[in-house]
């Protein structure tokens, strides 16, 4: 019966002879690939003398084979080699995580060592931690990325309240259905005689005189349905003088508000002016942003939209077809456009944008449609590339991953999809066959029915490693 030392967190079985009793090598074997992901046969010159791999992806290892094991490794890494190494007891060490240099970038392995008794080698079992590292570079890049848009929201809202708050004419916003205040700047407060903050959450009916409440009520009832309402004079319960109401509806999260300008004669309330303030706005937003008519031809661009596409100016873009610009020609606006119809708008729809130069960006784009005589839509063009960018890729560039390829339906036509998915399984084929044939370029193009020239061909296409024979 094994007996637990003190400090030992290790718990064995209470009769491990019994357990173990008539084990053969396969057994063995068997036990410690489920350890790891392949073994190294280490002599007490800390060469490796042997690998034996349980991971079809793990071909590299076998370069290793004749070299000393803390030549194979970081120069950060050496120190822990040694380390798993000292002494004699090496049976006793912790996993250890060690970065082995490769031409693709290192390979980070967990290793523990184990010192057979009554040999005079080491075994080394190795865990492959590069898929898990892949994972933690896009979980940290990815809440990098969510950082620094939280960060752009938050600075958007300041500015927003910024530019509320001091608009010289009162304004306030309130729910449509139940009339609700949600906000009111400091020109309307002072309007009303009220404290800042004292407006929020209260009915705006209170805010009208009795007498003209019914009118009130009725006008929002039919500012929420058509935008062509006129303006309605009320007049305020703080006031003799009466006040004209300009409403202007939208939607948020599911509910519909209404912007509403109190014209007091006192302040200058833009009416059609409106637009320039809008069209200010518009132009300074970081984001692209077009206008198109019915026929999708650009009416009005920002600056940013002018600068994503690479145009010399504005006016350029004017009267120019939008798909010539914005995804594949009639496939991405035209989907745009029909979803639109039926919804009014749309959120975070994946598509590319094609520059003036010939080159492409991807892209997310939210829309909105507004109806009148001759419907315009408006698009709000965000690049995605920087994210892209950020994120570490799960492969090299080509073959790509299954998901990956159907990510591709409707950006890319189908004979290019299919001839990546032709590359990917190719080079699937290839790295199993150099995998079974432990590298021997000979056997491999044998089992793949290849000749061997054009298996080197195929080699140097998909960059799988260097043309030197290793028969």
């Amino acid at each position: 019966m094994n007996i637990q030392q003190p400090g030992d967190h290790r718990i064995p079985f209470s009769d491990a002879d019994a357990m173990f009793d008539g084990f053969q090598k396969d057994d063995i074997i068997q036990l410690a690939y489920c350890s790891g992901d392949f073994m190294l046969a280490i002599d007490k010159n800390q060469v490796i003398i042997d690998v034996a791999i349980n991971a079809g992806d793990q071909s590299v290892v076998y370069q290793w084979v004749g070299q000393k094991w803390s030549d194979t490794v970081t120069v950060e890494s050496i120190a822990k080699i040694d380390q798993l190494l000292s002494g004699e007891n090496a049976n006793d060490q912790e996993w250890r995580h060690v970065n082995h240099n490769n031409e693709d970038g290192d390979i980070p392995v967990r290793y523990k060592v184990i010192k057979p008794a009554g040999k005079n080698f080491y075994l080394a079992i190795g865990r492959d931690m590069r898929a898990i590292s892949a994972l933690q570079q896009r979980l940290l890049k990815t809440q990098q990325s969510m950082e620094r848009d939280y960060l752009h929201l938050r600075q958007t809202e300041t500015r927003y309240r910024l530019l509320f708050d001091n608009i010289s004419y009162p304004v306030l916003i309130a729910e449509a259905g139940s009339r609700q205040i949600q906000q009111a700047n400091r020109a309307c407060h002072n309007l009303l005689a009220v404290a800042p903050g004292g407006l929020e959450k209260k009915d705006f009916l209170e805010l009208v005189d009795e007498a003209y409440r019914d009118a009130m009520i009725a006008y929002i009832g039919a500012v929420s349905v058509s935008n062509a309402t006129p303006p309605v004079n009320i007049r305020l319960t703080n006031r003799t003088d009466g006040v004209k109401i300009t409403a202007s509806p939208f939607r948020q999260s599911g509910k519909q508000y209404l912007l509403l300008n109190i014209d007091d004669g006192e302040h200058d309330v833009p009416g059609k002016s409106s637009d320039r303030y809008v069209l200010d706005a518009v132009e300074k937003m970081p984001d692209a942003f077009v206008l198109a008519d019915e026929k999708q031809t650009i009416i009005v661009a920002n600056n940013a939209f002018a600068e994503l596409v690479q145009a010399g100016s504005v006016e350029q873009l004017l009267g120019l077809p939008l798909n010539q610009f914005i995804g594949r020609p009639d496939v991405d606006l035209g989907l745009l456009k029909k979803q639109l119809k039926e919804h009014q708008n749309v959120r975070n729809f994946s598509s590319v944008i094609n520059d003036l130069s010939g080159g492409e960006e991807p892209v997310e784009i939210s829309a909105i449609m507004i109806e009148r005589d001759q419907p315009v839509f408006g698009y709000s063009v965000r690049t995605v590339g920087r994210r892209e960018r950020d994120l570490p890729r799960s492969g090299k560039d080509v073959p790509r991953s299954v998901d990956q390829l159907t990510e591709l339906v409707g950006r890319k036509p189908l004979k290019e999809i299919v001839r990546e998915s032709t590359d990917l399984i190719e080079r699937m084929c290839i790295e199993a066959a150099l995998v079974h044939t432990s590298d021997n370029r000979a056997s491999a193009a044998e089992i793949l029915g290849l000749s061997r020239q054009s298996l080197y061909s195929k080699l140097h296409r998909h960059g799988l490693g260097n043309l030197t024979d290793k028969d």
